[in-house]
């Protein structure tokens, strides 16, 4: 008849099989794997950068960036980055991250505290659900 034994679920005692045709079988089976993928939520990192002496209204002009980002549903990883000797002034850069989290408390929540790496303090901001 032109037609396959296929092994449906393996695991199962006994396991389960199927006469069917394979060809037809494995394009539905990659079908859905395509259609999950596609109803799948893709996650986008939107980055913002300060140094460790920024001032009041470049924070201002980034938070609100950073505001539209979350209201959008992407996440934000904030970084402050030191150059040069600014590294002695760990703390106000991680002052500064803080400052920003509190800021955005309404709009989205603290994935990932304020972690030094290298040269680099990272802090990242997931987006609120929205009900």
């Amino acid at each position: 008849m032109g037609l396959d034994l296929v092994e449906i679920s393996p695991t199962a005692n006994p396991p389960v099989c199927r006469v069917t045709d394979y060809k037809k079988f494995l394009y539905e089976k990659k079908k859905k794997q395509k259609e999950l993928k596609a109803k799948s939520a893709k996650i986008v990192v939107k980055e913002i950068r300060f140094g460790p002496n920024t001032d009041d209204h470049d924070f201002n002009f980034k938070l609100k960036h950073a505001i539209k980002f979350l209201q959008d549903g992407a996440k934000v990883k904030a970084d402050v980055f030191f150059k040069g000797r600014t590294i002695l002034y760990k703390e106000q850069g991680e002052i500064l991250l803080l400052r920003f989290a509190t800021e955005l408390e309404e709009y989205g929540k603290v994935e990932q505290l304020p972690r030094l790496e290298g040269k680099r303090m990272i802090m990242i901001i997931a987006p609120k659900k929205v009900k």
